[in-house]
């Protein structure tokens, strides 16, 4: 269980990083392909921390 919980914190602290240091994402006031992939990949990471919960698990 714990493994899902990591993979849910290191997306969540890469994509925060890359949006706090991109200049791309700065200088154009909207997230790059990059920011688009990592925050898909945040989403999965999410979505199988839910799966592997169950439905009554709390929200991040």
């Amino acid at each position: 269980m714990s493994s899902v919980n990591d993979a849910l914190e290191n997306a969540r602290l890469t994509y925060e990083q890359h949006m706090r240091t991109c200049r791309q994402c700065h200088a154009d006031a909207a997230p790059c392909a990059v920011a688009k992939h990592l925050l898909r990949l945040y989403n999965l990471a999410r979505r199988d921390r839910m799966r592997a919960m169950g439905p009554n698990s709390p929200t991040a």
